[in-house]
C-alpha cells in the first residue's frame, strides 16, 4: 500500500455512498489499492435484512476467492446448505444428506446440473472453488464484506446521509446532514433510487416496468398444496422454498402504485393465493419483505467529473437470477484499483475512462438478459409457447450448458489490447509449482507479473515498478506452453506470451505503462527469457 497522503485541502480521498456488498466491496478495493482515506456513508443504521440476492455468480466467487475471503464464509455456506437439505428432503437413500446440487434458472425453468458439460474452453483452468456459483445470503455476504472493510482501516458512517454535493476540479464538497466533508473524489453505491445519481445528472434511459413482484420471509400455514419450485400458472409466476417460508410472486397487471410501502402479511398472502390458485394458504406473519418490477435502465455513463456510479446506481433490473448484485460486485473490482491508481498519482484520470468501456457492455447484457426472462414469464400464450421451446432446449445438454455458462458469469472478458486468447480475461488459476495457485498470489490487490519459464526476471523489467506491482517467476505443469502473464489487480489478464512464438515485445511495455503505471525501461526482457 502505499503511503501518500490525501488530495491537498481534502478529508477523504473518496467518499463511497452506500454501505451494501458494492460500496463496501468498493471500499476495500480502493484501501487495497492505496487510497488512505476511505470514507463509506450509509443511512441505514443496521445491516439491511430484507430478503434479496441469494446467489453469487462465478466471477464473483473468484473475486472474493482472489481475496482470501471464502474461508469466512465457510460456515455461512454449510448453514445455508443445511436449510436447504432440511427443505427438499435431499438423502443419498441410507439416511444421511448429500449436498443439493444447483445451476441456477432462467426465468424460473430449472437447469439440471446433470446435464451441464464443463469440459469446455471457458472452464479451463478455472477456479476450483467457484463452480457456476454459490448460494450465499446478501445479507451475509454484507456482513463479511464489512469486517473485511474495517479490517483494512475504511471509515463506515452508519446513519448518515447524503443530502448534496457540489463538484470542481479539484475534489467534490458532500453534504452529509448537517456536516460537509471534502474529497477528492465521490462514488454512488446508493442504490436503484440513487441521490447521487440523480444530483450529478447521469441520463438513466431504459425500459418501463410491467410486473409487481414480491419476495419475502413469512409466516405460512396450509401451505400443502404450495408446489415447491418456481412454478408458472395462468396469472403469473410463483415461487415456494428453497428455505421454509421463503416465497415470490410475480403478477403482470401493472407496477405497483408504491414500491417502497411496507408489504402487509394481507397483500402478500393475496397475490400468493392469486398467482397460485391456493385459496387456503395464509400469510400469518411477514418477517422479511421486499416488491419489485422488472423496470431496466442503465447510464450511460459511469462518470462525471469526479463523481463515479456502481452496482444499482448505474443500472437497474428484475432481479431474477440474483444478477444485480453480481454485477455490483464486478463494478467495485474493476473501479476500486483504477480509483486508487489516480488517487495515488500513478496513473492519470484517463484510466477511469476504462471503467465505463468496460462494464458498460456487461450491464448492458444483463438488463437484455433480464428483460428476455420477463418475456418467457408473461401469461399470454404466445409467450407460453415461446417458454414451451426454450424448456426443450433448456433440457438439452447443449442448452443446459450454454444457459449455465451465461448465467454463471464465466463467458466475462474485457476488449484488451493485445492478440493472445487469455488478453482480456478472468486470469486462469493456474497450478504452479510451488504448490499454490495463481489465485493465491492476488490476496494484495497488487497486479501480478508471472513468468512461467522457471528463469527469474531481470532487474531492468521489475525495478521500475518493485512499489506496485507482485513478480513471480516459476513453472506450472498443466500449461507448459505459456510463458507469461500480466495480471491486473482485478485478476483480468491485461498480456499474456507463449513459448512457441514470438511476441509482441512492445505490447508488454504498453501493458506495463497502462495498468501498472511509471516507467517500464526494461519491459522487452521477459519475452527474450
Amino acid at each position: 500500500m502505499t503511503t501518500q497522503g490525501t488530495e491537498q485541502g481534502t478529508e477523504y480521498d473518496v467518499v463511497v455512498a452506500g454501505a451494501g456488498p458494492v460500496g463496501l466491496f468498493l471500499a476495500a478495493e480502493l484501501r487495497l489499492g492505496g487510497a488512505l482515506r476511505v470514507l463509506v456513508v450509509e443511512r441505514l443504521t443496521e445491516v439491511d435484512e430484507t430478503i434479496k440476492a441469494g446467489w453469487i455468480n462465478h466471477p464473483s466467487v473468484v473475486a472474493l476467492n482472489r481475496r482470501g475471503l471464502l474461508p469466512e464464509l465457510a460456515a455461512v455456506r454449510e448453514a445455508v446448505q443445511e436449510r436447504l437439505r432440511a427443505f427438499q428432503g435431499v438423502s443419498d437413500g441410507d439416511g444421511t444428506t448429500e449436498r443439493p446440487r444447483f445451476a441456477g434458472h432462467f426465468a424460473g425453468i430449472m437447469l439440471d446440473p446433470e446435464l451441464f458439460d464443463d469440459s469446455g474452453p471457458e472452464w479451463a483452468d478455472a477456479d476450483p472453488a467457484a463452480g457456476p456459483g454459490l448460494v450465499l445470503p446478501q445479507a451475509e455476504l454484507e456482513r463479511a464484506l464489512g469486517r473485511w472493510a474495517e479490517r483494512l482501516g475504511v471509515e463506515v458512517r452508519r446513519g448518515v446521509e447524503l443530502t448534496g454535493f457540489t463538484q470542481d476540479a479539484d475534489g467534490v464538497a458532500v453534504q452529509l446532514d448537517e456536516r460537509t466533508v471534502r474529497a477528492g473524489w465521490l462514488v454512488g453505491c446508493d442504490g436503484g433510487r440513487s441521490t447521487v445519481r440523480r444530483l450529478a445528472g447521469f441520463a438513466f434511459p431504459g425500459t418501463a416496468p410491467e410486473i409487481t413482484g414480491y419476495q419475502a420471509l413469512a409466516e405460512l400455514s396450509g401451505v400443502e398444496r404450495l408446489k415447491a419450485g418456481w412454478n408458472t400458472t395462468d396469472v403469473g409466476t410463483y415461487v415456494h422454498g428453497p428455505f421454509p417460508g421463503r416465497v415470490l410472486t410475480v403478477e403482470f397487471d401493472s407496477p405497483p402504485a408504491d414500491r417502497y410501502a411496507p408489504v402487509t402479511a394481507e397483500e402478500l398472502e393475496a397475490s400468493l393465493r392469486r398467482v397460485s390458485g391456493v385459496p387456503e394458504v395464509r400469510v400469518t406473519g411477514v418477517r422479511t419483505a421486499t416488491r419489485f418490477t422488472d423496470n431496466a435502465r442503465q447510464a450511460t455513463e459511469y462518470r462525471r467529473g469526479r463523481v463515479l456510479l456502481a452496482g444499482d446506481a448505474a443500472h437497474v433490473h428484475s432481479p431474477f437470477g440474483g444478477q444485480g448484485l453480481n454485477l455490483g460486485l464486478g463494478d467495485a473490482l474493476n473501479l476500486g484499483w483504477k480509483l486508487a491508481a489516480v488517487v495515488g498519482g500513478r496513473a492519470p484520470e484517463s484510466l477511469l475512462d476504462t471503467y465505463t468501456a468496460e462494464r458498460h457492455p456487461i450491464g448492458a447484457w444483463v438488463l437484455d438478459w433480464t428483460r428476455a426472462q420477463i418475456a418467457l414469464m408473461r401469461p399470454d400464450r404466445h409467450a407460453r409457447a415461446l417458454r414451451r421451446v426454450v424448456e426443450d432446449l433448456a433440457g438439452s445438454g447443449t442448452g443446459t450448458t450454454y444457459l449455465v455458462n451465461r448465467v454463471s458469469g464465466v463467458w466475462q472478458r474485457y476488449d484488451l489490447p493485445g492478440g493472445h486468447p487469455l488478453t482480456g480475461a478472468s486470469a486462469p488459476d493456474l497450478p504452479l509449482s510451488d504448490g499454490t495457485r495463481l489465485g493465491e498470489h492476488l490476496h494484495t490487490g497488487r497486479p501480478l507479473l508471472l513468468g512461467l519459464t522457471g528463469s527469474p526476471a531481470p532487474d531492468t523489467l521489475t525495478a521500475p515498478y518493485a512499489d506496485r506491482l507482485t513478480v513471480l517467476t516459476t513453472t506450472c505443469p498443466t500449461r507448459p506452453t505459456l510463458k507469461a502473464l500480466l495480471v491486473r489487480p482485478d485478476g483480468f489478464v491485461a498480456w499474456a506470451a507463449d513459448t512457441d512464438r514470438e511476441e509482441d515485445e512492445d505490447g508488454l511495455a504498453a501493458a506495463l505503462e497502462r495498468w501498472v503505471g511509471g516507467s517500464g525501461a526494461g519491459a522487452r526482457a521477459l519475452t527474450r527469457g
